[in-house]
């Protein structure tokens, strides 16, 4: 359904830090960072991309909005998790663990990226 997310940032050298060591905990490569500044992350299912807002403005966090990125185990949601804090994220929601509801089971780890964009790694469980 989509092609790719791109969120704001008003520090791309840092964002960047945090999604290399964010992404390269669930296996994705560094981000490649474009003629006009834009940072990508290639994976088989999309793209997620950074960028300094376009219109000069200041980048802000939507306030409700979430962007999961698809964890294999629970244990690549608690190295995302961790490595997302050792480079500038925050801790944010209840900490990593399974989440039940609507009989499914998921394990989710969330963290506010150096922007304060809210995002997961999540892995759903078999049952």
């Amino acid at each position: 359904m989509f092609s790719h997310v791109m969120v704001g940032s008003n520090d791309m050298e840092k964002s960047k830090a945090f999604y290399d060591a964010a992404l390269g905990a669930l296996g994705y490569q560094p981000g490649v960072i474009d003629e006009k500044g834009r940072c990508f992350y290639f994976g088989n299912s999309g793209v997620f991309a950074i960028t300094t807002p376009i219109d000069g403005e200041p980048a802000t966090h939507g306030n409700g909005g979430t962007i999961g990125f698809a964890a294999a185990n629970p244990e690549a949601a608690n190295a995302w998790h961790a490595v997302g804090l050792a480079n500038g994220g925050s801790a944010c929601e209840d900490p990593p663990g399974i989440r039940e509801g609507r009989g499914r089971q998921l394990y989710i780890a969330y963290l506010r990226d150096p922007d304060g964009n809210k995002v997961c790694a999540l892995h759903r469980i078999a049952g």
